[in-house]
């Protein structure tokens, strides 16, 4: 989130209108909140399994806000199709891996574990299929010896902190060429 604020400068152009946490604690608020933007928090945890209740104050408080482009980044809730439905067309996503490949969880640990020798992240357009959309960008790195989980999860951070800046000024542009970055270091 941090990495597509400072991005949003200049002749960007896009700008932030508003961050949202399902986790009022989230980190993210805070820095938002420093970087002058503003915040709202949707406890998910008082709704319990009533998904159309929290959905409905998330759309409430983007429509109040009145967003061109929705980029999730670090949201951990699935999205209903209904609620897809109401923003689609203007809702990215990051997700660490090379797409299609490893959907869902633990996307470091299963690309060691598959012996794989590259390793990435996708921005994508949000559909109602986790994980899925048009494929907007994807950057890829070498695995190395002895990466772990964590290793691998670090070294991938400043490429999703380059390609989801990139891909969103695409984007915003009215451009879904997709942005390829490679990192062989």
């Amino acid at each position: 989130m941090v990495a597509l604020v400072k991005s949003m400068t200049g002749d960007h152009p896009a700008r932030p209108v508003l961050v949202i946490s399902n986790d009022p604690q989230a980190a993210g608020l805070a820095k938002a909140r420093q970087l002058h933007i503003p915040t709202f928090a949707i406890d998910h945890k008082p709704f319990g399994k009533d998904r159309a209740g929290f959905e409905a104050a998330l759309h409430q408080a983007l429509t109040t806000a009145k967003p061109d482009i929705i980029c999730l980044a670090g949201f951990m809730r699935i999205l209903t199709p209904d609620f897809i439905a109401k923003w689609g067309g203007q809702m990215l996503n990051i997700h660490p891996s090379l797409l299609p490949k490893y959907k869902g969880l633990h996307t470091h640990a299963r690309a060691l574990e598959a012996g794989d020798t590259v390793h990435g992240c996708t921005v994508h357009e949000v559909t109602a299929a986790l994980d899925d959309g048009p494929i907007l960008g994807q950057a890829q790195m070498a695995i190395q010896a002895g990466d772990t989980p964590d290793t691998l999860a670090a070294r991938l951070l400043p490429l999703e902190h380059a390609l989801y800046p990139a891909v969103l000024r695409r984007y915003a542009s009215g451009d879904r060429t997709p942005v390829l970055l490679d990192n062989w270091d």
